[in-house]
């Protein structure tokens, strides 16, 4: 169904009902379509595990080292933004 602006101000409620029983609702501006209403679809939701078989772990790999790496690096910054003179 096609309805103009001006008429749908007045029928906004029955007009979103048929968008949800899955009508097509196409509002038109002096009879020029400019803009369809449309049922809303929840979007999919990533299951848990989504990653599973795109990231790979590299054998050898300890999660435990990267943290101590990550926590000197991180203490370096730091470090080196402290002012070098003390009172």
């Amino acid at each position: 169904m096609q309805v103009n602006i001006f008429d749908a101000k007045n029928s906004l409620s029955r007009l979103v009902a048929a968008a949800e029983r899955g009508e097509e609702v196409v509002l038109a501006r002096n009879g020029l379509p400019v803009a369809q209403l449309v049922r809303y679809e929840r979007p999919a939701v990533k299951p848990p595990g989504a990653w599973h078989g795109k990231v790979e772990v590299v054998p050898g790999w300890d999660g435990a080292e990267t943290d101590l790496e990550v926590a000197r690096l991180i203490e370096g910054e730091f470090a080196s933004a402290k002012p070098k003179h003390r009172r």
